[in-house]
């Protein structure tokens, strides 16, 4: 079975091709971090900047104004089969996400300038990936009836996980954060 997903998984891959853009391709030009933006309007800046965190399908989990900090909600990495979602980037991260459970958030900072004639635009995004203690007991077998044994009135067959996921941090993920950065500067150029 394993051997076949594999086989699968490179036919796919093969198929696609290495750069494809719909994979979410490695950025070309490199983009400061922090990001000087020109802008007089800080309104105009801060909501571009979440529309842009929306268009990457990441959830606002706290957005405060006063301390000029954006946070998103974790979100799944997106594997080989998931083209429209743009948070794994590049085609060892989609590889990876599609083989192991990956979780991602963001985080923006939106500073005034020292100079006083702009403000700095900060992304770091986070990776962590899923540490299951054993093996997870998630199989829809138990949970249906079966013709071939009598009918057994416990109500109790759905076994979930028997513990909770631990996730372990990676660390930053650079290449979101410089997809991430080119759509701010494309957004706040218009």
């Amino acid at each position: 079975m394993s051997r076949c997903l594999s086989i699968i998984v490179l036919g796919l891959v093969l198929a696609v091709g290495c750069a494809s853009p719909w994979l979410g391709a490695a950025p070309r030009a490199v983009v400061g971090n922090p990001l000087m933006v020109p802008a007089a309007n800080d309104e105009v800046l801060w909501e571009r900047t979440v529309d842009v965190l929306h268009d990457f399908h990441f959830q606002i989990a706290r957005e405060n104004r006063f301390s000029r900090v954006i946070e998103t909600d974790y979100r799944t990495g997106s594997g080989l089969l998931e083209p429209w979602h743009q948070d794994s980037v590049g085609l060892e991260n989609r590889l990876e996400s599609t083989l192991q459970s990956v979780r991602r958030k963001v985080l923006v900072r939106v500073l005034p300038s020292e100079q006083g004639v702009g403000y700095l635009v900060s992304v770091e995004a986070f990776q962590e990936r899923e540490d299951l203690p054993g093996i997870a007991a998630n199989s829809p077998g138990g949970a249906t009836f079966q013709e071939s044994t009598p009918l057994q009135r416990d109500l109790n067959l759905v076994v979930g996980q028997s513990a909770p996921s631990g996730w372990i941090a990676v660390g930053r993920d650079p290449a979101l954060e410089q997809k991430i950065l080119q759509s701010l500067q494309v957004a706040y150029a218009r």
